[in-house]
């Protein structure tokens, strides 16, 4: 007997889907685009009105390197920005730090100041780009930080167009950069929420990331479910504040992965929204349309790139792109074919840039919204992953919400068992992945990028010149006035930028905090 079909998430696939696999309900259920309950797209025309943001995540070495970089992204066509932060700067340390040796740059740029800011974006008018941060535990810092550069620049903050990821609960699943416990840190998450939605209008505040559940091994239909369990968490902490759901929904924004089972991922994105429009609408009672549209930021799989053939890789891309843009996508990150390798090269990422270019301007899929619906089989996925989806989430609801789930182990035991089921089929061979475990053959890797280790020491170097030049006096006032905003558990974020524009930098910020909240330390029973 063989095996049965499925997704990769494990819905069962039929030989054959017809129209009696469609109940007549789902498809009067389905809207316009532009309509309740969004299925078919957040606005009515999609791409044939306004294309998706084209972003390409990047971030290494000094700011300089990376400003460098953005204007080579900006010349060649690149519609937004997207910056990674190095390792020492998401965890809150200078990048002089002790702990931070050898971490400085690596794997993203190195930010310890307003100074680094500045340079970040030196020659690049922050009132014209939209500039997204993968940053989370110091999101805070990073958007007061980049607050300050655009006031420099004479653009006030209500202007800044952008995304701080700030999800601080995905962090405790999947991917460990935390520094404060989860209360604290939620804490702070929200504090940017309340501080965005009374001073920031066009800057999205959090962005919900599902993306990161799943490269850290779940499905589709978790990676919907655990990301949704999160979201519905920072909406009541910030309902318990006191705010409206009107007043911030529509700031709220969240960000997906893409990987390679083309129509259950399509199906994935039009599911997501049907989910999220009546978790506002039906829990939370959302009366703004706004605040039941779901507004999403995808990136093509990192995971799912091999170092093996590396070429290949352009091919997997260029699928999941386009079902990120089939799927109705509002901003799209490509990565580049060498990412398993190394940070991309400008050869790699203008080969990762270019696929989008051509996807949107070459392929014809972008003249007219949602172009798939109904078909028999993309509408039976998309009902699937709803319901499937939405099954989970009652469940964590059950189990207490995000917060109780995931300290009781619930949300990474089904990620890890999701993990290595895929990781099975592919060492048994059900799961064929070119180049890796079928097709195999010995292949020269492309050029890879290197970071100079001098970048390290000029970054040191620099960041002690400043520390010496600047007013002590003040920069001991800012940062007792955040102290004891933090012990009163004040709305933090106004007192981070006046730290900021008084010269503290993100490690000493950041060790304010921890003296009033405490550092996060898993415990493990051996």
């Amino acid at each position: 007997m063989t095996d049965p079909v499925t997704t990769d998430s494990g819905i069962p696939v039929k030989k054959i889907y017809e129209k009696k696999d469609i109940p007549p309900n789902w498809t009067r259920s389905l809207g316009k685009p532009g309509q309740f309950p969004y299925t078919r797209g957040v606005y009515d025309g999609m791409y044939r009105d306004r294309l998706w943001t084209m972003r390409q995540y990047t971030g290494f070495g000094s700011a300089k390197e990376t400003n460098r970089r953005f204007k080579y992204l900006i010349s060649h066509g690149e519609t937004g920005l997207s910056t990674a932060f190095d390792l020492p700067t998401q965890l809150g340390l200078d990048s002089d730090h002790p702990r931070a040796a050898g971490e400085v740059g690596r794997v993203g740029v190195a930010i310890s100041s307003v100074h680094d800011m500045r340079r970040l974006f030196e020659g690049i008018d922050l009132g014209s780009v939209s500039t997204s941060m993968t940053i989370n535990a110091t999101a805070p810092i990073l958007l007061s930080l980049y607050i300050a550069v655009g006031m420099e620049q004479g653009i006030p903050q209500n202007k800044l167009k952008g995304t701080t990821q700030n999800d601080i609960l995905k962090e405790y699943i999947a991917r460990n950069t935390y520094i404060y416990p989860p209360e604290a840190s939620l804490k702070l998450s929200v504090d940017l929420i309340e501080y965005c939605a009374h001073k920031m209008p066009r800057w999205h505040p959090i962005s919900v990331s599902g993306y990161h559940i799943r490269e850290s091994g779940a499905n589709a239909v978790q990676e919907l479910g655990f990301c949704f369990a999160n979201a519905i968490e920072y909406v009541k902490v910030a309902l318990e504040r006191g705010l409206k759901i009107d007043q911030f929904a529509p700031q709220l924004s969240f960000f997906f992965a893409c990987r390679n089972d083309f129509l259950e991922e399509i199906a994935k994105f039009r599911a997501s929204r049907r989910i999220w429009a009546r978790i506002m609408k039906d829990r939370f009672k959302a009366q703004d349309p706004e605040s039941c549209k779901l507004r999403f930021h995808t990136q093509t799989s990192g995971e799912t790139l091999t170092a093996q053939q590396p070429d290949n890789n352009i091919v997997r891309v260029a699928i999941q792109a386009l079902a990120g843009v089939l799927g109705g996508t509002q901003s799209l990150h490509t990565n580049s074919r060498d990412e398993a390798l190394s940070l991309p090269t400008e050869e790699s990422v203008q080969i990762a840039l270019r696929t989008q270019q051509i996807i949107a301007h070459e392929s014809g899929v972008t003249k007219t919204a949602d172009p798939l619906a109904g078909s028999y089989y993309l509408e039976s996925l998309t009902r699937n992953l709803e319901a499937d989806a939405t099954r989970l989430l009652e469940k964590v609801e059950d189990l207490g919400g995000a917060r109780k789930a995931i300290e009781s182990g619930f949300v990474h035991r089904e990620i890890q068992e999701s993990a290595y089921r895929f990781q099975k089929s592919v060492d048994e061979g059900r799961t064929i992945i070119v180049g890796v475990n079928k097709f195999t053959e010995g292949s020269s890797g492309p050029k890879i990028q290197r970071i100079d280790p001098k970048l390290e020491r000029n970054q040191v170097r620099q960041l002690r010149k400043m520390k010496a030049s600047r007013n002590t006096g003040q920069v001991k006032n800012a940062l007792g006035r955040l102290s004891s905003s933090a012990k009163h558990h004040n709305n933090l974020v106004g007192d981070i930028l006046s730290a900021v524009n008084s010269g503290c930098t993100v490690g000493e910020i950041s060790d304010v905090l921890r003296d009033a909240f405490g550092e996060y330390r898993v415990r493990i029973d051996v």
